[in-house]
């Protein structure tokens, strides 16, 4: 028997029916795995989020340099009420949940429908404005995916 028909032979026994979920367990692992752990450097950290890393897949409004800032979202009348409008925005945005808040802060996850990839935000509630920080957990470039995601919550903050 050739080296070909070894593996056609194997692949054919895989994917056989009675073969199905045992191969349901080694994808969801794969999956789950693209999750990755959120930073440890997460939350308001003396009056600041973190920093961008110099990769391209993060926007701060508090960072200095143009590849990583972003403007920072208005107030909604007061703070108080533009948090709860922030939450009530994020919890009707598709793939994603709020998993922190507290008076001033609040940090939602999005999850990409693909791969699961999963999206640290994070919004500090100030006096004249919504600092904001939108990172990407794994990877290396997002496609601007942090930038449009943060601009579709002003839009719809404003409204």
């Amino acid at each position: 028997m050739n080296p070909a028909s070894v593996w056609q032979n194997a692949l054919i026994r895989v994917t056989r029916r009675a073969h199905k979920p045992a191969l349901a367990l080694p994808l969801a692992l794969l999956l789950s795995a693209c999750s990755g752990s959120p930073p440890d450097n997460l939350g308001i950290n003396a009056g600041n989020l973190a920093a961008c890393p110099d990769s391209p897949n993060c926007v701060s409004s508090q960072a200095s340099d143009a590849r990583h800032a972003i403007d920072p979202l208005p107030l909604a009348d007061t703070a108080e009420q533009t948090q709860s409008k922030l939450k009530t925005l994020l919890e009707s945005e598709p793939r994603a949940r709020v998993v922190e808040e507290a008076p001033g802060y609040l940090r939602a996850e999005y999850t990409s429908q693909l791969m699961r990839f999963v999206d640290d935000v994070e919004f500090m509630l100030g006096a004249q404005a919504v600092e904001v920080r939108s990172a990407s957990r794994l990877g290396y470039k997002d496609f601007d995916v942090n930038r449009e995601r943060i601009e579709r919550l002003r839009q719809r903050l404003s409204e």
